[in-house]
């Protein structure tokens, strides 16, 4: 290995070790004094209700970990949105887990909370995967009620989901594990089955001081909606549980009961693993995001057997496509190769920018795919897409509406994993957040924005000393270098992938060592819900 490598190895794992010290500190959720004090309630954590629930939860991937960094501070902040979300098997069935963490405000509900819940509820309609939710919430946090209560992406989402999944016949399960309030009740009773532990577990709509306050009646909490009452009396609840783990027992033993699912039968074999080792990618990808490198290295350390069959070629070479397989699974891949290659008429092209044979490369190996129906991974590293008299007069604006035409209209399943660079309109043809993958994450050298850091800064600052000028200051170079710099650096904050795993823009950033496994899962997870419309391109055809 040489010097360069070594570098560049020694500083992605720095970005690793970062990344590992951030997901210790939101596992802790709201500290371990508030963890202490749900153990002396008896009862189990999220994360631990999880973690006995599941089959193996090493073999989990946890959606959203880091939604909520950095977020509400003035309120205390929300470690992973106060809500806990894995994908994982139950008794040998894969399985969505949403759990609230009840040591983050009372497992109260803030705005990215709502959101991250309806994430965990697309991707089970999306791939009719049963969904177990694990209630233990004080409802929705009060002085944030405007932005969370009354629109079409808020609170009252959750139930109208409830409503379409179980018309969808998706398996609904909750278990009221703590406090389940106001409008929150409606959830685990829109549930298919539902469970309350003893004791600990309460259901209703107004608790005992506001029906005081309400309508005069004194009453307890636990026989106004504790578990005897809902189990015995209004028949709310179907089981009673004497404890969490008798709760989460019972749920084992109900997915333990349900029938095989209609797969949409993607191709898979025998995994093996790559024969180049994963862990170089750490030496490959280079420290600066504007370096070159070949992203043929990346993918031959990432599929089985390293065997990666390329499709054209020789043409379009800024964007690589192809067939290989991930974890058995075959899958086509579409990545931006991000060194400087010379296309068929000697011309120079530079790496990581979409030019107009990439993207009809691009197009028609998407529609390819589809035909056969193979999931699509975009191994996203891109600039954008290439500019200039000689792109424009070539239709590089036709090409790449083909291009974000298949990609909107695909119907086989769509991952994307963001390795370094999405910058502007790269970002949506490669098929970002706005463009339904199954599952979006990032490596921790990502960086997510309209143009980099560097390239944004000059935009502003150019825009800032002109208004300064209007107004008759004068600009040194010294105050020209103090404005660039303050620029640069509020706006490099934005571009980090932190910054978007804690709104939800990427369902994760996962070590790269890990991208199999994530892929493997999603992939498994799609099988459930087999193709029901054709691939059409609609007006704009290849």
């Amino acid at each position: 290995m040489d010097l360069k490598f070594n570098k560049n190895e020694d500083h992605n794992k720095m970005l690793v070790s970062e990344l590992k010290k951030r997901l210790a500190k939101v596992k802790l959720g709201g500290g371990k004094q508030r963890i202490a004090k749900q153990h002396e309630k008896g009862k189990m954590t999220a994360r631990e209700r999880i973690a006995y629930l599941l089959d193996d939860d090493v073999k989990s991937i946890e959606i959203g970990a880091l939604v909520g960094e950095g977020m509400y501070e003035e309120h205390g902040g929300c470690p992973s949105g106060g809500v806990v979300v894995k994908i994982g098997h139950i008794k040998g069935k894969q399985c969505i887990v949403v759990a609230n963490d009840a040591t983050v405000k009372a497992g109260a509900w803030f705005p990215i909370t709502a959101k991250k819940n309806l994430r965990a509820q697309e991707l089970s309609i999306e791939n009719k995967l049963p969904i177990i939710y694990l209630v233990d919430s004080a409802g929705v946090y009060l002085p944030m009620q405007d932005e969370i209560f009354p629109d079409k992406e808020h609170f009252g989402r959750i139930f109208r989901n409830n409503a379409v999944m179980s018309s969808m016949g998706i398996t609904q399960i909750s278990a009221v594990m703590g406090s389940c309030v106001a409008g929150g009740a409606y959830l685990p009773i829109m549930s298919d089955e539902a469970l309350i532990v003893d004791k600990t577990g309460s259901i209703f709509l107004a608790g005992s001081y506001l029906v005081k306050a309400a309508i005069g009646e004194a009453i307890d909490n636990e026989t106004l909606g504790g578990a005897s009452t809902h189990c015995e009396i209004s028949g709310v609840t179907d089981y009673k549980a004497k404890d969490d783990k008798a709760a989460l027992d019972t749920i084992k033993n109900i997915v333990a009961k349900i029938g095989d699912f209609d797969t949409a039968g993607y191709n898979r074999i025998k995994a093996e693993k790559p024969k180049l080792d994963v862990a170089e990618v750490y030496g490959v990808l280079p420290k600066l995001r504007h370096e070159q490198y070949d992203m043929l290295e990346i993918i031959h350390r990432m599929v089985d057997n390293s065997d990666f069959e390329q499709y054209k070629e020789g043409y379009g070479k800024t964007i690589i496509t192809g067939y290989a397989r991930i974890d058995g699974w075959a899958v086509g891949i579409v990545a931006n190769q991000r060194k400087v290659v010379k296309n068929a008429k000697g011309e120079m092209q530079f790496g990581g920018v979409i030019y107009s044979d990439s993207a009809d490369k691009a197009t028609r190996f998407i529609a390819n795919c589809n035909q056969k129906k193979i999931p699509l991974v975009f191994l996203q590293d891109v600039t954008g897409f290439m500019v200039g008299s000689k792109s424009e007069h070539g239709g590089i604006i036709k090409d790449g509406a083909k291009m974000v035409n298949a990609v909107s209209n695909s119907v086989v399943p769509k991952f994307t994993v963001i390795i370094g660079n999405s910058y502007g309109a790269g970002n949506y043809a490669m098929c970002g957040k706005a463009y339904d993958p199954r599952l979006i994450v990032a490596w921790p050298s990502a960086e997510l924005a309209v143009m980099s850091g560097n390239s944004a800064a000059k935009v502003l600052l150019q825009i800032e000393t002109a208004a300064l000028k209007k107004k008759g200051e004068t600009i040194t170079k010294e105050k020209e270098t103090e404005l660039f710099n303050k620029i640069k650096d509020r706006y490099d904050a934005q571009v980090s992938p932190y910054f978007a795993a804690s709104r939800l823009w990427t369902d994760a950033i996962i070590e790269p060592t890990d991208t199999r496994k994530w892929i493997s899962m999603g992939i498994e997870a799609a099988n459930h819900a087999p193709i029901e419309k054709a691939f059409n391109l609609g007006i704009l055809q290849v």
